[in-house]
């Protein structure tokens, strides 16, 4: 069974930043590909940025140059590097675990990040 635990979220200034982590567990994790969605009252989820077993990773626009992706293939846990957050980054981020040898997506339960201005 696949387990999606997100961890890192909270309150931080305009400007600032935040690390986030997603760690996956269960069989075909290692293969899977990864990504970052974010939420907010009354929009779609929308992709923040997705990285796949190789190492390949793409983003939104509006967070290219300010987050970065990564992952450790050993812990398969994946990482994002927020940084010059604005307000309108304020949402909750979920982590998307998906692939071939996956019978489905798995998201995470999400965590809040809140950035004031």
């Amino acid at each position: 069974q696949v387990q999606v635990v997100e961890s890192g979220g909270g309150l931080v200034q305009t400007g600032g930043s935040l690390r986030l982590s997603c760690a996956a567990s269960g069989n075909g994790v290692g293969s899977s590909s990864m990504g970052w969605y974010r939420q907010t009252p009354g929009k779609q989820r929308e992709l923040v940025a997705t990285i796949t077993s190789g190492g390949t990773m793409d983003y939104a626009d509006s967070v290219v140059d300010r987050f970065t992706i990564s992952r450790d293939a050993r812990k398969n846990t994946m990482y994002l590097q927020m940084d010059s957050l604005k307000p309108e980054d304020t949402a909750v981020y979920y982590c998307r675990v998906w692939g071939q040898w996956l019978a489905r997506n798995y998201w995470g339960q999400g965590t809040q990040v809140t950035v004031s201005s």
